[in-house]
């Protein structure tokens, strides 16, 4: 008999954990911050540091492992899902075998269990249930997904199933995986597994792909973005993959925050997924970041942070540039809840270019925020993933491609409806690099890119002159306030004008040559991206 230990244990439950055929030797379910905390100190996962918040170091695996993730190929998924490198097949037997394999390995062991919500919405909110075998991954679920309230505990029933178990590691040649790190989403069973891997980004964004499968057939726009609101109600999207700024950028001290990373575009109003943050902490200064800054403190968790003497040493990239806080929405003064919005009226789209040859911000045509958009151009920056050790330019269709299960028309077709209805306008912002590449130049500084969306926001940007860049095809403000002119234009920030012909001639071409796998797109979407002389 399994012993649950929980403030709002009811028989309900363990009838639940009976029929997914776990035999545990004991459950802890929804603990408080103070009792998973404790429990992780006491079994040696981590320590407490000079913040009062709970640092934890995740081992060989301190990013996400897109090569191991895969999802099972069934009747439901077999024509919806966008095949290829980045949305692997598995079968449903070997998906079956290793989900007996792991329960089995759970059997007598101490486990933790978060129940609570994707999704700030109630009309279309997911229930879930996350299954843990360390106390830490327990309080990540707790900060990251969406808790519940006591009547909504003692009644939860899930309809998705995480479960996460560290120690459990497969073996490729029976098993199927490639390696022995696996991340394994059912869409029909609705059961996601995984394992060999401590890093916990792999929870969230395992459930940030259902939604993406889940949603468009309900008319619901997923969306990988961060989104604030002011204090008149107007919501703005911040579009970008991981190292752009969105948690940065959108924890904004004049604005209320609805959410760093996830959201959904409904008929009726934008929502957030998540019910805390994951933010970067490389490099973190309590000057530029105060809000992320001030966020770590007695909850949090702190991921792969170098300490000095118990103190975070947020310079030292020593295990990983991909170094991260969790922490809960609540922790970000002013965050709105429920964490839900209304129609933005703007929208940006952020890159990090590491070639250095974007413009800092430009306004685009619908034509070219559908263009955009498609592309999903930035540079993948050291440590998000495994493998990454310097700035890379990509192309991650939808500004999230390794996170949306469809095809990349799906998500742009519904991206094109809202712009439409909700007369939005979109700006395309460069956090990347100027005056040079990555290594040559410099990364454009944090508070140059706030004044820009600060403009773009208070409407500055609707009343100033713009010259149009014939090479990239974008319009760009010759003045904003706070802004050095003289960087608004990549090409003076260069010494050497020549090289920045060619770096930015290079960049066209990769736009060109990427936007060729698109069929069916309008004359008018292909006509808005760069040119090619």
């Amino acid at each position: 008999m399994t012993e649950v230990v929980s403030a709002y244990s009811t028989a309900e439950f363990s009838s639940q954990i009976s029929e997914f055929g776990i035999k545990p030797s004991k459950i802890y379910r929804n603990l408080s911050v103070d009792e998973l905390v404790d429990s992780a100190v006491s079994r040696n996962e981590g320590v407490i540091n000079s913040t009062g918040s709970l640092s934890v170091n995740t081992g060989k695996y301190t990013g996400r492992s897109p090569d191991d993730r895969f999802i099972v190929v069934d009747n439901i998924t077999h024509d919806t899902i966008d095949w290829g490198k980045i949305n692997h097949e598995f079968s449903t037997d070997k998906f079956a075998a290793i989900l007996e394999k792991m329960k089995t390995f759970v059997n007598n062991k101490e486990l933790f269990v978060f129940d609570g919500f994707v999704g700030a919405d109630k009309e279309t909110r997911l229930p879930i249930r996350v299954i843990n075998d360390h106390a830490w991954q327990s309080l990540f679920a707790r900060n990251l997904f969406i808790r519940p309230s006591k009547e909504e505990l003692e009644n939860h029933t899930p309809e998705f199933t995480i479960m996460c178990i560290n120690e459990f590691e497969a073996i490729p040649e029976i098993d199927g995986t490639r390696s022995n790190v696996f991340i394994l989403i059912d869409l029909t069973r609705k059961i996601v597994l995984i394992g060999g891997t401590n890093y916990a980004g792999e929870m969230k964004k395992s459930m940030f792909a259902v939604m993406n499968f889940l949603l468009p057939q309900r008319g619901i726009f997923p969306m990988h973005c961060s989104a604030n609101i002011g204090k008149n109600g107007d919501t703005v999207l911040f579009f970008g993959l991981s190292g752009t700024g969105k948690t940065t950028l959108s924890a904004d001290p004049n604005r209320n925050l609805i959410g760093d990373d996830e959201h959904g575009w409904s008929d009726n109003l934008t929502f957030n997924f998540e019910g805390g943050c994951y933010a970067k902490c490389i490099n973190l200064s309590q000057e530029a970041e105060p809000e992320i800054w001030n966020a770590i403190k007695p909850g949090a968790v702190l991921e792969n942070v170098v300490l000095n003497n118990g103190k975070p040493d947020y310079d030292d990239n020593t295990l990983t540039e991909n170094t991260r806080v969790a922490y809960p929405l609540d922790y970000i003064p002013g965050a709105v809840f429920p964490s839900i919005g209304g129609h933005p009226k703007i929208i940006v789209f952020l890159t990090a270019d590491a070639m250095g040859v974007l413009p800092p911000i430009s306004r685009l045509t619908k034509e070219g925020a559908m263009y955009h958009f498609m592309s999903g151009y930035t540079s993948k920056l050291a440590g998000t993933e495994r493998g990454i050790k310097e700035p890379k330019s990509v192309f991650s269709e939808c500004f999230g491609a390794p996170f949306m299960p469809r095809p990349a028309a799906v998500y742009a077709k519904l991206l094109g409806e809202k712009i439409n209805k909700h007369n939005t306008t979109v700006y395309l912002i460069n956090t990347g690099w100027s005056g040079g590449p990555y290594g040559i130049g410099a990364r454009i500084k944090i508070k140059y890119s706030r004044a820009m969306i600060t403009a773009a926001i208070n409407g500055d940007l609707d009343h100033v002159e713009y010259r149009h860049n014939e090479l990239f095809n974008l319009d760009i403000p010759k003045t904003i306030e706070g802004v050095p002119s003289e960087i608004l234009d990549p090409k003076n920030t260069w010494n050497d004008k020549n090289s920045y012909d060619e770096s930015a001639k290079s960049l066209c071409k990769m736009f060109v040559e990427n936007f060729e796998k698109f069929d069916g797109v309008s004359t008018g979407i292909k006509n808005a991206g760069p040119k090619m002389e």
